[in-house]
């Protein structure tokens, strides 16, 4: 199995640019004729929050329509930017989100799809109104009992705000409120093969509760690597990227980071007559 993840869309209604200088609408047609054109085309996408920028339904229902392209499943989650009612409504047909048969507990996204060798458990990590995120207790007590419920189930977590500090100062003041309490369940559900977020704009992996827990690069504009704890808040145009988690029973988990853009190649490993490793 294969599953692509997309992260930190921030699209604007009529294709605006994000701070007057980002293409986020052209840079996620880009993104998505890429998916569809890889050799191994992904099962399901999972798109990790930050889906649009002001969480208006003007956005939403461009969103929409630049994802149509799509013909595998797809599964949404917010971020920070986004606004969980407005959200719901503009994807009426995403039962997941609705909650319909997905054992919803309250306003928050949570979710599990069950139908992929992979198992996809949906986190929702927003605090309305602040750009940092938490996992309340309900949030908890609910993936507790989600997990328990398939305990042989390859599962990959799937939230916004990553868990884990990462030396990028500004960032994680704005990260997860309390992630050593879901460290400490995480711990006890051995089948949690990684736990995949989007928020830092940037690929970073660590070790957390006994598994993987890593970011995936923005498919627009990525945060300025400066491992400072007053670094200023900046964004640089690196390359955007999406990542593909590809699942194997013999190998588990392997992640790959795939780059959106037009670039040279690919050549063989040749040197004049000579194949060269």
């Amino acid at each position: 199995m294969i599953l692509c993840q997309i992260t930190d869309l921030h699209i604007k209604a009529g294709g605006r640019k994000s701070y007057r200088v980002v293409d986020t609408a052209g840079s996620l047609r880009r993104c998505i004729d890429s998916v569809m054109q890889l050799k191994q085309r992904p099962d399901a996408v999972v798109l990790t929050g930050d889906l649009v920028d002001s969480g208006e339904p003007q956005e939403y229902a461009f969103l929409r329509e630049l994802l149509q392209p799509l013909t595998m499943p797809y599964y949404l989650l917010p971020g920070n930017h986004d606004e969980r009612g407005t959200l719901r409504a503009a994807f009426p047909d995403h039962a997941y989100l609705q909650g319909n048969g997905y054992r919803r507990d309250g306003d928050r996204v949570l979710y599990a799809i069950d139908d992929f060798p992979l198992r996809i458990v949906a986190l929702d990590t927003v605090v309305p109104g602040a750009a940092g995120g938490v996992v309340d207790a309900a949030s908890l007590a609910w993936l507790d009992r989600t997990l328990r419920g398939q305990p042989e189930k390859p599962t990959v977590i799937a939230m916004h705000h990553p868990p884990f500090i990462t030396g990028i100062g500004y960032m994680d003041e704005i990260g997860l409120e309390n992630a050593a309490e879901l460290e400490r369940l995480v711990r006890r559900h051995s089948q949690v093969e990684r736990i995949i977020c989007g928020h830092l704009h940037r690929p970073i992996h660590t070790r957390f509760g006994g598994t993987i827990a890593s970011t995936c690069p923005s498919v627009a504009h990525q945060v300025a690597l400066d491992l400072d704890a007053d670094a200023p808040s900046l964004f640089v145009m690196e390359p955007p990227a999406y990542q593909l988690h590809w699942w194997h029973p013999n190998a588990g988990l392997i992640s790959h980071t795939a780059y959106v853009g037009e670039f040279d190649g690919p050549y063989p490993f040749y040197d004049g007559e000579e194949l060269v490793d």
